[in-house]
Parts: structure tokens; C-alpha cells; sequence
């Protein structure tokens, strides 16, 4: 299986610089002994031989060393292509601050670029158009003020809705189901839990008419109670019976040592991007990472990174679905809803378990 990108050693570091790999910007710079400079790994100039480089972390590690930057690739300053995403990020941005939809003039205008351009790359960065960004913007606002407990027909028009018959026909994609059953807490009449501990500390595991709806890890009980009725706050919450006990002791079994498929039915609940990404997500075998952009790719969207990454921190599934074996691409464990020394905690449990 193809493990993500990494430029963590000189080896991968040096291969990098040979190829000019721009994918490797902004993960290292390297310095050149004999002429007192460091480079961004794409740089067009003159390849140094490898015994006259040497590899920083960062442009600021490279300077404390008494390397200047180079005038031709400027590494201190952000690359082209991070600039370019830059105004993307600003444009998100600025949706996320209107209170009505905003043209694509508008939107390009305002972070000084051509309608034609700003589309495109828009597109490429996000995965989504700038209007099926406001799309998925104004659904987020709308399950906010739904679970909130906001009436249906206000809610969906405070949301940014024109009409309730144009909400209504795209409801199931915005937000998995209508927008009654989620004010409802999800539609779900009745959930019960358990609370415990593993290997991993503290527990909870929530069950509903249609199978594991929670798993959830942390510090303690009532944390991880208050999580849950965050999460279904419509919901009758109610302490697992006996029965139920004994499928908890399977859920608690696989977290612990997640070899095996999960054979407990799940209820699983999302818009239809997050299904997308956790039907991926459950396709990595243990052992196995991938980086962000690696599960874009694998779902059809590889510029939709950061909505993977979305998707990922919605999880209510822990390691049921596995979003702990998503790391960023230069192999750095970034975030995870229970904690990164969690997530370092169940990475290195798979891969000793894998090599037994």
C-alpha cells in the first residue's frame, strides 16, 4: 500500500533536491556550504553536490546557522503556491463572515484576482466551487442552529437559505437526512452508553436503534458524557443494559487491538462528503498511515484536503473508524479529536502488533 510522502530523512531530503520536487517546499530548505546559501528544494539554480549540503527544518534554523536566502527561490518568504492558497484561505474566510451569499465576482474581486482564475484554483485547492463552498458553509450554520434547538423553518433561513423549498431539495446532502431528524439530535429516540476505562483511559460507548453510534475517548466520565449529549442533544440518554455490556466489551477488544474487522452494526450519519471520507477511512488496515492528500486522492477529490481533514475531526467512530492512521505528509502526527499522544498511542500499539 503506498505510504505518504516524506522528506524526513537526508536521503529523502537529498532525492528531493535532485528532482526539484516542489511538493517538498515548505517541509525543509537546504543549505549550500560553499556559497553560504539555502534554497527551497525547488529551486531552479545550480544543483550543489551533495557533500556541500546540509538540511534545515526551517529557513529560520538555516539562517541561525549563518545561511542567507536565496534572491532566485526567496525560501524565507512564502512559496508562490502557498500564496495562491493563501487567498483561497481569505476567501473562505470571507464567505464564513457574509450573511448572504456572495457572487463569484465578489469573491474574486475581493482577494484581487480574475473571475476565471480565482474559480479554478479555487476549485483545485478546496475541492468545491466557491458557490459549493457557501453551500457546505451554509449547511454547517444551519446544524449549529439545529442543535442548538432553533425551529426548522428560522433556522434554515438564518442559515442563509432563500426559500425552505430550496433547502428541502437538497436536504439529504446537506445534512444526511431532513432537517426535523436532525433537530431531533439525528433522529435517533433513544441511545444508551457505557462508561469505563482501557489501555487508552477513560471510555464511552453509545449505542442506538440502529448499532454503535459512539465511540468516544478522554480523561473522564463526565467530559465524555457532556461530548455525547453535545452530539445527540435530542436524543433520551439512557445507562446501557446488560446486554448491551457484552457488545461494549467487543467495542473495548477492538479499540484496544484493532487486528480484526468491526462486526458490531454501526450507525453511521453524515453528509454525503463525510460518508465519502469515513468509507475511505475504514479501508486502511491497521499498521497502515496515509496523509491527508493521499485519502483526498483516494476519494476522487485530491484538492480537497482540508475538508478531508474536516471530515476527519467529526468522527464520533474512534477506531472504528480509524481517522488516527491520517498524519500529515511530512509524517507529523498533526491533530486528533482525543488527543495527539492518544492517536501516537494507537499508531505504535498497531505497528508492534503488526510486526508480532
Amino acid at each position: 500500500m503506498k505510504q505518504p510522502h516524506g522528506f524526513i530523512t537526508e536521503q529523502q531530503r537529498w532525492q528531493a533536491v535532485e528532482q526539484r520536487d516542489a511538493l517538498a517546499d515548505g517541509t525543509f530548505v537546504f543549505a549550500v556550504k560553499t556559497t553560504g546559501i539555502f534554497c527551497r528544494p525547488s529551486c531552479r539554480a545550480r544543483r550543489p553536490l551533495r557533500e556541500n549540503t546540509a538540511f534545515y527544518d526551517t529557513p529560520k534554523a538555516a539562517q541561525n546557522a549563518g545561511f542567507r536566502a536565496c534572491k532566485r527561490c526567496q525560501p524565507d518568504k512564502l512559496a508562490p503556491e502557498l500564496q495562491r492558497v493563501a487567498r483561497i484561505e481569505e476567501a473562505c474566510r470571507i464567505i464564513e463572515a457574509s450573511d448572504s451569499p456572495l457572487t463569484l465576482d465578489e469573491l474574486a474581486g475581493q482577494v484581487a484576482m480574475s473571475s476565471f482564475h480565482f474559480h479554478r484554483l479555487f476549485k483545485r485547492v478546496t475541492g468545491l466551487t466557491p458557490n459549493g463552498w457557501q453551500k457546505a458553509h451554509r449547511a454547517r450554520r444551519l446544524r449549529e442552529a439545529l442543535a442548538g434547538g432553533k425551529e426548522v423553518t428560522q433556522a434554515i433561513f438564518d442559515a442563509g437559505f432563500q426559500s425552505g423549498s430550496a433547502f428541502y431539495h437538497q436536504a439529504d446532502e446537506t445534512l444526511g437526512m431532513t432537517a426535523s431528524q436532525y433537530r431531533q439530535g439525528g433522529a435517533r429516540a433513544h441511545v444508551q452508553f457505557v462508561v469505563g476505562s482501557c489501555l487508552l483511559g477513560e471510555f464511552l460507548v453509545a449505542e442506538s436503534e440502529r448499532g454503535i453510534c459512539a465511540i468516544l475517548l478522554g480523561e473522564n466520565a463526565e467530559a465524555l458524557i457532556d461530548e455525547l449529549e453535545s452530539e445527540f442533544p435530542r436524543s433520551q440518554l439512557t445507562p446501557g443494559n446488560e446486554a448491551f455490556a457484552s457488545r461494549v466489551a467487543q467495542v473495548v477488544s477492538f479499540v484496544e487491538s484493532p487486528t480484526a474487522e468491526f462486526t458490531l452494526p454501526l450507525d453511521i450519519r453524515g453528509t454525503a462528503f463525510q460518508q465519502q471520507v469515513w468509507q475511505a477511512l475504514r479501508a486502511i488496515p491497521p499498521g497502515v498511515t496515509v496523509s491527508y492528500s493521499e485519502l483526498a486522492e483516494r476519494i476522487g477529490k485530491p484538492a480537497a484536503v482540508r475538508a478531508v481533514a474536516g471530515a476527519c475531526a467529526a468522527n464520533t467512530l474512534a477506531v472504528a473508524i480509524p481517522c488516527h492512521r491520517v498524519i500529515r505528509s511530512d509524517g507529523g502526527l498533526s491533530g486528533y479529536r482525543w488527543g495527539v499522544e492518544r492517536k501516537r498511542q494507537l499508531l505504535e500499539n498497531e505497528t508492534r502488533r503488526q510486526g508480532e
